[in-house]
């Protein structure tokens, strides 16, 4: 496994937030603000995204990766098949400002937390996340919802589309009366020239996976 400081992330990401302009989510919006507790709850006890800083916000997963090593190897979850046609639209419409003929979205979900939550200051570590853009969709928001990068402090509103650093320093607080629910997601250029750490991180987990 290649150190640490040898992992560079994409020197594409931003190192702050990149607002990419406001995207028609009506269709979309409605739909999730219809979606019944039963499945907020079934769907977050079974997320593959549990860590410790996302404290207790709830998850809907469409699509992730197969692994925390390689973001070009990612599966469709049970609801990717029924949600696509609301989804894909509005990814459409977010990464345009790339501009990329092939972009691909290894991860896919929908976060919503409740008023009074709060996602800890993390770095997102695993080498899967290095590499694609991490973008942000507000669905539903308030004036009190603040995400901060590295100790600055943003305010996102609904349909406006952001990129932000996930290897900055983040954290995000909901002070407000209401509901936060994101679509979130990460975006890649498969055209763009891999890094060279990424085979020798995929060797050194293949090895471990071996040994064990």
């Amino acid at each position: 496994m290649p150190s640490p400081a040898a992992i560079q992330p994409n020197p594409r990401k931003t190192t702050s937030v990149r607002r990419l302009g406001r995207v028609d989510i009506a269709r979309l919006r409605e739909a999730v603000l219809a979606i019944p507790e039963s499945m907020w709850d079934a769907e977050n006890a079974d997320k593959p995204n549990r860590f410790e800083a996302l404290d207790r916000t709830r998850h809907i997963v469409f699509r992730f990766v197969s692994n925390f090593h390689d973001w070009r190897d990612s599966y469709d979850r049970p609801l990717w098949a029924q949600w696509h046609t609301l989804l894909e639209p509005v990814l459409a419409q977010a990464v345009a400002p790339y501009g990329y003929a092939r972009g691909v979205f290894p991860r896919v979900m929908l976060a919503r937390m409740a008023p009074g939550g709060v996602i800890k200051p993390h770095r997102d570590a695993n080498p899967a996340a290095k590499w694609p853009h991490k973008i942000h969709v507000p669905l539903l928001t308030n004036e009190q919802v603040t995400f901060f990068v590295d100790g600055v402090g943003y305010h996102f509103e609904e349909g406006e589309a952001a990129e932000v650093s996930n290897m900055a320093v983040h954290a995000v607080e909901n002070n407000g009366s209401s509901d936060r629910i994101h679509l979130i997601f990460e975006y890649f250029d498969p055209d763009q020239p891999e890094p060279e750490w990424l085979a020798s991180v995929i060797d050194s987990a293949r090895a471990r996976a071996v040994a064990r």
